[in-house]
């Protein structure tokens, strides 16, 4: 029953108006919303580039509150000491949020909504960020899916809920809460000058989000399936930055791509496999957490990978400076667009962890860092499925050579030259800019000459095939 009590809404990676389960009911509960974005651990332990999105991301959301009549308060510290505190200054008797998967998040949330209850609150967890709600997908004998194929054919056919449009009002209360100022979190500071570059490669908010979906299924999706292996041609839909923040929901993804498959464009279902893929990392992060911070096969604790950060190597395939084309393209995209295309992902995983026979684990926390659609789920089973540690992984056997997948995918070079200005004559923009975002002490110049392999495909290939046949589980 409806009162007029105000309602705080906690807003997490869920920074858009239209299709906001929790949004949607606040609104209905008949009293005013205050919506409120909490810095909290989950958000201090970001790295370098999502933290700085996220900023970006609060900035925009917080704009569009604006246009609505409502605003964004922003509050610091352990997420139940603040919602208390702002229960106690508002008289507010609801808090709703959208769900979060992590354990860590599940962990906060579930104390938070027990706390509240007892304190005499309404706590009330939306779901928003799946599709499928992680618990609601069982095997035929009950237990969750280990492979994706299986778990596609389990959810291809299911209802997703219709996207539900913004409110076309949010109810404001008589007096606001004070708020703390986005400039004094420094989100950004980690960025350094890195961040001028890479904001030219940001597409922001809502409506962005939107006009990149709309795009993607008017001209790319039709081709998707021939063109998203290759780096060098703007064929995917790059959503997953807004996927990431809750900036476009994947029931609105999933809905576009029904419609444009049964225009019949063939690369549609392709694409929806792709969030499937995406709900699938998700299933596992809730039903095995060891997913996120070690080998999902236990088996491989005892293989010998190097987990020594500092060796030359290590530094040199951060840099993007391994004499590799494709692996060192890829780095230094990631570093100028804080994107990597996938194909381009799953080499330089392989080349880490097994060319230069390194624990995915480093390179987790390398993109952890520099990926502005970083997904703690995603980003994870990304890694440990190229490491061959993970579920439904590629074999370890199965060792990318990365100069052959360049000739394959990227034949005219056209993404090595974009990225990889030494040795060209007149390099692009693209290329020059990677050192404009570096570090100055990494003392890297598009003048220096371009290094030999570090570690070639054959020597490579040769040394993680040895460890694995010598393996001792």
């Amino acid at each position: 029953m409806s009162d007029h009590s105000a309602t705080i809404l906690w807003v997490r990676r869920d920074l858009r108006l239209s299709d906001h389960a929790a949004l949607l009911a606040a609104c209905a509960a008949g009293g005013p919303v205050i919506p409120v974005f909490i810095r909290d651990d989950s958000v201090d332990d970001l790295g370098a580039a999502p933290k700085w999105r996220l900023g970006l991301g609060i900035e925009q959301f917080a704009g569009a509150l604006a246009d609505t009549g409502s605003r964004l308060i922003l509050r610091s510290g352990r997420a139940l000491d603040v919602l208390r505190t702002l229960l106690d200054e508002t008289g507010a008797k609801r808090v709703f949020w959208q769900r979060a998967y992590d354990p860590t998040a599940i962990d906060r949330d579930t104390e938070v909504k027990s706390s509240l209850k007892e304190y005499g609150i309404e706590a009330r967890s939306f779901g928003g960020h799946l599709m499928f709600e992680p618990t609601s997908v069982e095997t035929k004998t009950g237990g969750p899916y280990k492979v994706y194929t299986p778990f596609w054919n389990a959810v291809k056919t299911r209802e997703v809920e219709a996207p539900r449009s913004a409110p076309s009002r949010i109810p404001a209360p008589d007096t606001w809460p004070d708020s703390e100022t986005l400039e004094s979190w420094s989100l950004g500071h980690a960025m350094n000058r890195g961040a001028e570059v890479v904001r030219a490669h940001v597409q922001l908010g809502e409506a962005a989000a939107q006009g990149r979906l709309g795009a993607f299924m008017a001209s790319k999706v039709g081709d998707y399936n021939d063109t998203r292996d290759l780096p060098g041609v703007d064929g995917t839909s790059r959503l997953s930055e807004n996927l990431a923040l809750g900036e476009i929901s994947p029931h609105q993804c999933w809905h576009a791509a029904i419609r444009a498959r049964e225009e019949g464009k063939r690369g549609a279902e392709t694409f929806m496999k792709e969030l499937v893929w995406r709900e699938f990392a998700y299933h596992l992060m809730v039903h095995t957490p060891r997913l996120l911070t070690r080998n999902w096969r236990e088996d491989w604790d005892a293989f010998p990978w190097n987990e020594d950060e500092r060796r030359a190597e290590v530094k040199a395939w951060k840099q993007g400076r391994t004499g590799i084309q494709f692996v060192d393209a890829a780095m230094r995209e990631m570093y100028v667009t804080g994107h990597m295309h996938n194909r381009a992902r799953m080499i330089v995983a392989s080349y880490l962890t097994k060319h230069l026979l390194c624990h995915w684990r480093i390179g987790q926390k390398w993109f952890e860092d520099c990926l502005t659609d970083w997904d703690p789920a995603s980003n994870a089973m990304g890694w440990q499925w190229s490491a061959g540690s993970g579920p439904d992984a590629t074999p370890y056997f199965r060792v990318f050579n990365p100069v052959t997948q360049l000739d394959k995918f990227d034949r005219d070079r056209t993404y090595a030259r974009r990225w990889i200005a030494e040795g060209q004559g007149n390099p692009p923009d693209t290329a020059l800019s990677y050192f404009d975002a570096i570090p100055r002490s990494w003392g890297m110049a598009a003048s220096d000459p371009y290094p030999d392999p570090i570690v070639d495909h054959a020597e490579g290939r040769k040394r993680a095939l040895a460890a694995y046949e010598n393996r001792s589980f």
